[in-house]
Formats: structure tokens, C-alpha cells, sequence
């Protein structure tokens, strides 16, 4: 079980069964940790929010003074950002750019982007010519460096270190790189390195990759005479839906970054994280709509469901949760279903087994009508979700 906050709490028992499924938002605690997260980095560390992991506006917002800028990887997303949290810095990452992003994103004076591979390096630079003939576009090419197995280890997703369509092959390197110096790109400037390759690391592990990262790219410097002023080493930092008490150490964290700034103290680090700050400030919360045995084990079913909260089916995790009794008397003729033992897999109104968000979750006395608030929602929840199968009503949002 995981509590929900106060406030959630309270407006998670205070809606009408009729505004429920709804996602609730608690951004006081998204404020808290947002600032505990900025205050273990060093100043040598920027910090960017990966706005593909929950772009409510409300959210960005939240964030602002906490973060130095927001990342993004679509057009869709590059628009959105730019309007929710107007004149803030980003940077536009991805694969798969089309020449219409990319001219879209140089009229709203992006300063970064992250180029995937030398054909849209070559793309940038024709484009930015016509599109921003004085102007000097900041590049980090993204390179898919090669990680060991120890690496990656505990990883959830590995973008890197192996085959992907993400980032330049390494041994491409120099070959993207001088351009740059015999003056064949002069409307890009080159400000550093991009790798982001695995999710779901603990700190030291992500803090081996950050120096690996930071090694070879110094090393590639030297190799073409040049100063790189940025690295950005992703993000990617652990959140365990199994174990939501154990958290990113983000204070071993900073202290490591620290030591690898003091190391390089002229360059600046950056990171992206984005399920890492939001995924705790976030709930959904619904209402059981009936309680049933099969074949020996008890379901509840419950309003909405994997349309809404994709997370744990594409996971393949259970959704902690916490059960809510119903503060009101039942107001129906008809008898409630109540569970006899004490546990329950929860499972939404989708006409498919897939639709499951938790199993086995130990209960006592649940009852049609009582309320089930899903924790670690706040990222890659509703933003994920393929809301429109079966055209069930969408959730409601609250900021609070």
C-alpha cells in the first residue's frame, strides 16, 4: 500500500461517483521534491525536465523554478512547452526529427538540439541556413557509446550500449565531428555530447555511466582539438513501482557529480530526468464498481482502468494502491458485493484480460463503492494511455 497525501485523500473521498476516474495532482509535494532533488546537485549541474514523462501544463509550471529548462521530442511537445512555460530554454531531442519540426523549433529559438545521426546533422544545417542565416545553432550530438553488461545491470530500458535506433554509432564520431572544424558546418556550433542509455539505475550506477560518458567525450575533444563546453548524461534514475519507499539517492548522487565537476571544472554537466521528479506527486483515483469470485480468487472492478493508466500493463507491474472505505451509506435497492477473503486483483472495465492494475493486493472488507487510489501516477500515466479504446468517459484532473 502506498498513502496518499492529505489532500489527495480528501478530494479522492469528496468527488461524486460520477466524477470519478480522475487523476489528482498534488503539487506541493511535486514542489518539495522537486526543490530537495535541485538542492542535492551541484551548481556545475543542470537540470532539464523530460516533459515526455508528464507534460500537464500545471505541472511544467510547477517545476519552473526548480529546473534550468525542459527537454522535448516532437513537434507536438516542442509547441505545448513552449506555450505552457513560455520563454524558458529547450531542447529538442529524438529520432526521427522531420524538416518541419526542426524549422519550427529554430523560429521559436531553441537553443539545443540533440542530433540522432550525420543525416540530421546535415538536415540542421541546411535548414537553420535558411531559416536562421545569423544565427549560430547550438548542437550536443547523441552517441550510442558502448556500455558492459555491469552497466546495465538493473536497467529497465537500455537505449544505449547495444543496437537501437537511438543516438551515432560510435565509430562514426569523428566523422560527424569534423565538420565542425574544417568550417563545412559554420551556422551549427558545437556545444557537446548527448547520451542517455539505459533507465531504471540506481545512483551508482548512474554514476559510472555519467564519468564514462564524460571520458570519452573529453577524449574525442583531444582528438579534434576542440573544447566541449556541455555533456548531458540523460536520465533514466531508478523509480520501483514494487518497493515506492525506496527512492533515487539523489544526495549519493549530487556528491558524485560533485567529485566529476570538480574534475572538469570547465565544463557543464546536465541531466534530464522526468519519471524520477513527478511519478510520486501523482494518484488515480476510482471507485469500485463491483467485487467478484473466480475459479477461487476474488476481483473488484473498478470505473475506468489500462485505458487510463497504462503504466502497469505496459510494465507488466502491479500499481500500488490504497483502498479508501466509502465515507457515505450505500445508496442503492440492490445488494453490495463485498469480498470474503483478503485479497484482490483489481481490474478495470476493458473487455480484455490485460486490463489489470494490480494483483493480489492485500485487503479486508472491500465493498462495492469504496474508493482505490492508485499511487505513483504522475508520469507516463495518462500521457501513455490509449484512452479512446472502448470510448469510455475520461478522467477528471486535479491540481492541488
Amino acid at each position: 500500500m502506498t498513502l496518499p497525501t492529505p489532500a489527495v485523500r480528501d478530494r479522492a473521498l469528496g468527488l461524486a461517483a460520477e466524477e470519478l476516474p480522475a487523476y489528482l495532482y498534488d503539487l506541493s509535494a511535486l514542489d518539495a521534491h522537486a526543490a530537495a532533488v535541485r538542492a542535492a546537485l551541484p551548481r556545475q549541474v543542470e537540470l532539464y525536465y523530460a516533459a515526455k514523462a508528464n507534460p500537464e501544463p500545471e505541472i511544467l509550471t510547477a517545476l519552473g523554478p526548480h529546473v534550468d529548462g525542459y527537454e522535448v521530442s516532437s513537434g507536438g511537445e516542442l509547441a505545448h512547452v513552449a506555450k505552457a512555460v513560455a520563454g524558458r530554454p529547450l531542447a529538442f531531442g529524438g529520432p526521427g526529427k522531420t524538416p518541419d519540426e526542426i524549422t519550427a523549433a529554430l523560429e521559436l529559438g531553441v537553443e539545443r538540439f540533440h542530433v540522432e545521426s550525420a543525416y540530421e546533422l546535415r538536415m540542421l544545417a541546411s535548414i537553420a541556413a535558411r531559416v536562421v542565416p545569423h544565427t549560430r545553432v547550438g548542437v550536443l550530438l547523441r552517441f550510442n557509446l558502448d556500455l558492459n553488461a555491469e552497466s546495465l545491470a538493473g536497467s529497465s530500458l537500455a537505449m544505449g550500449g547495444r543496437p537501437t535506433p537511438f543516438g551515432i554509432d560510435p565509430a562514426e564520431a569523428d566523422s560527424v565531428v569534423s565538420p565542425f572544424t574544417d568550417g563545412s558546418l559554420r551556422g551549427l556550433h558545437l556545444l557537446g555530447v548527448h547520451a542517455h542509455l539505459a533507465s531504471g539505475l540506481d545512483a551508482p550506477r548512474q554514476l559510472a555511466i555519467a564519468e564514462s560518458v564524460v571520458t570519452w567525450s573529453q577524449a574525442l575533444a583531444r582528438r579534434h582539438g576542440i573544447r566541449l563546453a556541455e555533456v548531458n548524461v540523460g536520465g533514466g534514475m531508478s523509480v520501483d513501482y514494487a518497493d515506492p519507499g525506496a527512492r533515487f539517492d539523489w544526495a549519493a548522487y549530487g556528491e558524485g557529480l560533485a567529485q566529476l565537476c570538480a574534475a572538469h571544472p570547465e565544463l557543464t554537466l546536465r541531466i534530464e530526468p522526468g519519471r524520477a521528479l513527478t511519478t510520486y506527486c501523482g494518484w488515480y483515483a476510482t471507485e469500485v464498481l463491483d467485487v467478484k469470485q473466480s475459479h477461487g480468487e476474488e476481483f473488484a472492478v473498478v470505473r475506468g482502468g489500462t485505458h487510463h493508466l497504462r503504466t502497469p500493463a505496459a510494465k507488466g507491474h502491479d500499481q500500488p494502491c490504497t483502498v479508501l472505505p466509502a465515507r457515505e451509506p450505500w445508496p442503492h435497492p440492490w445488494p453490495r458485493s463485498e469480498a470474503l477473503q483478503d485479497r484482490v486483483t483489481f481490474a478495470g472495465q476493458l473487455c480484455t484480460p490485460k486490463d489489470v492494475l494490480a494483483r493480489q493486493v492485500p485487503v479486508t472488507g472491500l465493498r462495492a463503492g469504496d474508493r482505490v487510489v492508485f499511487a505513483m501516477a504522475g508520469a507516463y500515466a495518462w500521457n501513455i494511455s490509449h484512452h479512446d479504446f472502448l470510448m469510455h468517459p475520461r478522467p477528471g484532473f486535479h491540481f492541488l
